[in-house]
């Protein structure tokens, strides 16, 4: 990547373990423990990033930080926490000394009928995938503003199509998809660029513990070529970061999705008039039976941190770790990430 004023990018990464060259760009990833916040952590690494890694998984999150080229900075803490936010954004001022990029991308999923969710488990689906990333914003936007950085708001095609099954999952992307939308408008005039970057079914826990669900297969099985297919996170995430690199305002994972912002007044009509013969089709759901819970590996990871006393859920105050791979002390992990 090139650097520059307010751009991503920058010089190589210093020794392993070390801060880094005070010049090198620093980038904050959400949701970094897999899947597309992993491999996004990867990719800004290997173009000479300074990394932080903020997620529910911290020794997950070790192992990622631990095989990177360059510096990198555990962070566990919970997104919808402010105050753990609010620390985590000091941590990493306090050992790269800025930020350039933020990406927020921590985010879970839940589905099945409205009708049969569990008012809990649908919140917490709108607290982490857009009232966490307004969170993440709110603490690291001083700094974006000083550095004249770059925001990337992680959506979904669920941003574009709301599907029948996707509740919490479609409101809470469209919010997003809205927070991004506004963001810019707001603080473009301050340098900070804001992106919106929009995935289809991509090849990560999350899709493959939506799978795993009988309702959620079932209904994804019955969308349309090329909705229905599930996509490689790898050429996905090269896209990311080539969006990245340009700080731009909108990026796809899959180059089809572009398309499908000039269709996006007709699917509300399209996809109603289709819902109703194909939820017709769905066979009851077993009486009795518990609701659904989170999908996949990072949402049985955000289940497990709020089952665990609310003390400690967020960095600990204290001084900024000496090694660039050292996690905040007495800390706890944070939300899944996207795609």
């Amino acid at each position: 990547m090139a650097g520059g004023p307010g751009k991503p990018g920058g010089e190589s990464g210093a020794a392993r373990g070390t801060a880094g060259s005070p010049g090198a760009r620093v980038a904050v990833v959400t949701g970094a423990a897999r899947g597309i916040g992993e491999l996004l952590v990867r990719g800004l690494s290997r173009r000479g990033l300074r990394v932080a890694l903020v997620g529910l998984e911290p020794e997950r999150m070790r192992e990622v930080a631990d095989s990177l080229p360059g510096p990198a900075l555990v962070l566990p803490a919970d997104v919808t926490d402010p105050a753990a936010m609010r620390e985590a954004a000091r941590r990493v001022r306090g050992e790269f000394g800025r930020v350039d990029v933020v990406v927020a991308n921590a985010g879970v999923a839940t589905g099945g009928p409205f009708a049969e969710s569990d008012d809990a488990t649908w919140r917490r689906v709108i607290e982490v995938n857009l009232i966490g990333s307004a969170a993440t914003c709110r603490a690291f936007l001083p700094d974006l503003l000083e550095s004249r950085g770059y925001f990337l708001q992680v959506a979904s095609l669920a941003a574009i199509v709301s599907a029948p099954m996707m509740t919490a999952y479609c409101a809470s992307k469209s919010g997003a998809e809205a927070f991004a939308h506004a963001l810019r408008a707001e603080v473009g005039h301050r340098g900070v660029d804001v992106g919106v970057a929009y995935l289809s079914w991509t090849d990560t826990d999350m899709v493959r513990g939506a799978d795993e669900d009988p309702a959620l297969g079932r209904g994804r099985s019955k969308l349309p070529w090329p909705a229905n297919r599930t996509y490689p996170a790898g050429p996905a995430v090269d896209r990311l970061l080539a969006g990245i690199e340009r700080r731009a305002a909108h990026v796809y994972g899959q180059r089809w999705l572009r398309g499908m912002q000039a269709l996006r007044p007709l699917m509300p009509t399209v996809l109603g008039t289709v819902a109703k013969r194909e939820m017709r089709r769905l066979p009851p759901s077993p009486a009795g039976g518990p609701p659904p819970g989170l999908v996949g590996a990072g949402g049985a990871a955000d289940e497990r941190s709020r089952a665990r006393p609310e003390p400690g859920r967020g960095p600990a105050p204290g001084p900024a770790p000496e090694s660039g791979r050292e996690s905040a002390p007495g800390t706890a992990p944070q939300p899944a990430p996207e795609g």
